[in-house]
């Protein structure tokens, strides 16, 4: 088989948010995503966006009432809680931190160096999700 026609595993993560239009200039501003692939909703909605950083993608779209909306829930309606936290592995942590706080976006951990190596932090976006950004990448041979 050829790699073209292989399919491969992967994880992608996938997120509604209340403005998926802000949400996706939020996180290519700041977060330093890039837009893969973005397929408008009606009435100013995001039936389906896919975000890729580096070698990864998340997908997100608008929330809507549908089959998949009775399994979840947005951080404000359950407490400000996550119940998962994104890790993006980038280049230089400063960097990303200093857009982050000129964005006005909550640090919940501030930036630091880790013992097991990186240096990260903690940042929620403007609906409330929580993303760990670092430089610690685990692919990389110890």
């Amino acid at each position: 088989m050829s790699e073209n026609n292989q399919t491969r595993s992967s994880v992608i993560c996938g997120l509604r948010y209340r403005n998926a239009p802000a949400a996706i200039e939020w996180l290519c501003n700041v977060l330093g995503f890039a837009r893969h692939a973005v397929y408008p909703g009606p009435d100013g909605t995001i039936q389906h966006a896919e975000l890729t950083l580096g070698g990864g993608m998340i997908m997100l779209g608008s929330v809507r009432n549908d089959e998949s909306a009775r399994y979840t829930k947005q951080p404000d309606e359950i407490g400000g809680m996550e119940t998962r936290s994104e890790y993006l592995v980038v280049p230089d942590a400063d960097v990303v931190y200093k857009r982050v706080k000129e964005s006005g976006a909550e640090i919940v951990l501030e930036i630091r160096d880790q013992s097991y190596g990186g240096r990260d932090f903690t940042c929620r976006d403007p609906e409330g999700r929580v993303w760990s950004v670092g430089t610690y990448d685990p692919w990389k041979a110890k």
